[in-house]
């Protein structure tokens, strides 16, 4: 029988088996995308040099809780990263490099969108440092980005994706699919030109209406027309591994399809349940300290945000996971993964073992696949993977 604080023992050490990560969220976009719930804000004017200070105290205040750990990547997220000035995306970088170890093949990531694409500045971001864009163009044919709220047309698309490749050797980028009027024969075309176009990674989402978007809004009220329904979706799910897969773009994750080896690293520190520090409006973190594992939430609007780095209250809650929590969080995040979960380690966490009985139903339904030493959700378990989830997590 297992009992008092063990774990906390135990989970000293658990998040290197995920890495160690930076997430830095840039608030801002040029126009807000109504399928958006990410946090993000239109605002005319920006003290870019202002930003950079803050950013850099946080990270000073992190580096001083996480002294020694080897870097394994950074992501500039948003809102749309591609608005910032090189200058600070370079300030950003010298200071991390000042504080933390790197990985040999770090992985230094910023998100892209089309419009807002210069070839001088990505070349600046190279030269500061960025090796990884991704670039959200997110559908390849004009009408479907007006309808996704786009401010780029397919055109320009094309233009900045043929820049990133000038200056980047890795190159991602998003479509979004199951969109208002997309009929299954359309997304296979669109996808087969995008993996004519692709460097070595996709990011492919089905469209899903989020509370408090705008189309959350519209289809609460009807008049968000034309979705697909479900038997549909599902096509087009079964259609893009196909497709993906022929084509040499593996799934590695439910939503992400890579050549081998050019997996992102970022990502993957989230799904194998490393820990990463959280910088900007909204951002959140995974911290182990002194063998407690945290998650950590900053304030997320923008000027509070920047106000509450200035006298050093800048997270909003700082709370400590118990061995169920991290356990859970886990299971979540690992059984995305193609490679599945070492079940040993749930155990580790959680102090107990999966429940065998619900394994072997699972199995048994063709969702999952089980030994002594991974788990891992069959393609048509990723299809079901929330029911999957909660299956498993129920008590």
């Amino acid at each position: 029988m297992l009992s008092g604080n063990w774990w906390l023992v135990a989970l000293a050490e658990d998040w290197q088996q995920g890495g160690f990560a930076i997430y830095l969220h840039w608030p801002f976009c040029q126009a807000k995308c109504p399928y958006c719930d990410f946090n993000s804000h239109v605002a005319r004017e920006i003290d870019q040099t202002r930003w950079l200070a803050a950013y850099q105290r946080e990270i000073d205040r992190y580096a001083l809780e996480t002294p020694g750990r080897v870097l394994t990547s950074i992501f500039f997220g948003g809102g749309t990263p591609s608005l910032m000035n090189p200058d600070v995306v370079a300030g950003v970088l010298e200071r991390i490099r000042h504080h933390w170890p790197q990985a040999n093949d770090l992985e230094v990531t910023l998100e892209a969108n089309p419009g807002s694409v210069e070839a001088g500045r990505f070349k600046a971001y190279a030269e500061a440092g960025v090796s990884r864009i991704s670039m959200g163009i997110q559908a390849l044919n004009d009408k479907d980005l007006q309808r996704l709220g786009r401010i780029h047309s397919t055109a320009e698309a094309m233009a900045a994706f043929d820049i990133a490749r000038d200056h980047f050797d890795r190159v991602s980028f998003d479509l979004i699919y199951a969109r208002q009027d997309q009929s299954l024969a359309d997304w296979k075309t669109e996808l087969k030109q995008a993996l004519g176009m692709a460097v070595d990674h996709l990011s492919l989402y089905q469209l899903t209406i989020e509370e408090g978007t705008a189309f959350g809004d519209r289809y609460a009220r009807g008049k968000l027309k034309g979705l697909p329904a479900d038997e549909l979706s599902a096509d087009m799910y079964q259609a893009t591994q196909d497709i993906c897969e022929d084509a040499g773009f593996l799934t590695y994750e439910v939503s992400n399809h890579a050549r081998v080896g050019a997996e992102s690293r970022h990502n993957r520190v989230y799904w194998r349940y490393g820990d990463y520090v959280g910088i900007g409006p909204g951002a959140h973190g995974r911290l182990t300290l002194n063998g407690q594992r945290h998650a950590i939430e900053a304030w997320s609007n923008p000027g509070k945000w920047l106000a509450a780095v200035d006298n050093g209250t800048c997270e909003k809650e700082r709370l400590p996971l118990s061995g169920d929590d991290q356990a859970n969080e886990f299971l979540m995040m690992g059984l995305r993964l193609a490679e599945g979960i070492d079940p040993s380690r749930f155990q580790s966490l959680a102090g107990r073992a999966l429940p065998q009985d619900r394994l072997d139903h699972l199995s048994a339904l063709g969702m999952i696949e089980k030994d002594s030493n991974r788990i891992t959700v069959t393609r048509q378990g990723r299809m079901v993977l929330n029911a999957i989830l909660s299956d498993l997590l129920t008590n």
